[in-house]
């Protein structure tokens, strides 16, 4: 069985702040699980944090103080009350993950809302590095056409920049990323965390700002409790009551990504002795 496995998903602008924050509570309590692990997932906002983190340019804290930052030009975006609603018909009317993935898709091909020349500017100026790290990193994306599943490594033909583009294209809020000859949306749209992209690794922590699921959308908390089923030693951190507060009710608003961090590095303590329990146990039987 191998080793550790980080799994860092998605959430918006908060989502980002929050996971950096945890990661950087975790560190001060002497567990620095991001230059530790084996393997990173990341979905969506967790993409981010996770090129970032596995770039080696950047340590827990390092990552965590760029989340305090006003950042110039970024503006608020916003799943309108008709996007939220086309997802809850969606996710009813779906018999499958990836049936759902081709009706976001085809939503997200039909529509207009952000250009992907600009989308693909603003991910590019938040990663350190465009570069796949030597460390693995797996990032989730859908295809908008088939619903399919795709997770993009450095061994693929799909460059870091635009997997990480692809994996944050939300449909109804940023356009679909042409990459390989495909277009493609949010890893998020098939699960929050994709956790299960984990499995054969014996200690895994799964950080997930985003706990809800339904219908053919698997929770973080169901894929973890398949890892554990099959032998992982499995830590599940998701926001608690504070941080949520500190997300408020638009997750993609740019003001509420340091309130998050803030919140994520608060609540890390809770989780450490959980997290050490899970993670350094690979390390004793190595």
């Amino acid at each position: 069985m191998r080793e550790k496995a980080l799994v860092l998903g998605g959430g918006g602008l908060t989502g980002i702040g929050w996971e950096c924050g945890i990661l950087h509570g975790l560190a001060e309590a002497g567990i620095d699980i991001g230059s530790t692990a084996d393997l990173v997932v990341g979905t969506s906002a967790g993409s981010i944090v996770g090129a970032q983190l596995t770039s080696g340019l950047l340590t827990a804290a390092e990552l965590y103080e760029r989340q305090l930052l006003h950042i110039p030009g970024e503006t608020v975006s916003r799943l309108g009350t008709a996007v939220m609603a086309r997802y809850a018909w969606g996710v009813l009317r779906s018999r499958d993950a990836r049936a759902f993935g081709a009706r976001m898709g085809a939503m997200a091909l039909a529509a207009d809302p952000r250009g992907a020349s600009v989308y693909r500017e603003v991910i590019a100026e938040r990663l350190v590095s465009h570069d796949w790290p030597e460390r693995r990193l797996v990032v989730t994306a859908v295809d908008a056409r088939s619903g399919e599943f795709a997770a993009f490594d450095r061994d693929g033909e799909v460059g870091l920049l635009d997997a990480v583009s692809a994996s944050c294209a939300v449909p109804g809020v940023w356009s679909p990323v042409s990459a390989a000859g495909r277009h493609w949306i949010d890893g998020g749209i098939r699960s929050a965390a994709n956790a299960d992209l984990a499995a054969g690794y014996r200690s895994i922590v799964i950080i997930a700002p985003v706990s809800a699921g339904g219908g053919p959308i698997q929770t973080a908390r169901t894929q973890a409790a398949r890892l554990a089923a099959q032998g992982a030693r499995v830590a599940l951190i998701t926001p608690d009551r504070a941080a949520r507060r500190a997300f408020g009710r638009n997750i993609l608003d740019p003001a509420r990504r340091a309130p998050a961090a803030r919140a994520g590095r608060a609540q890390a303590a809770a989780h450490a002795a959980e997290v050490a329990a899970a993670w350094c146990s690979a390390g004793a039987r190595r």
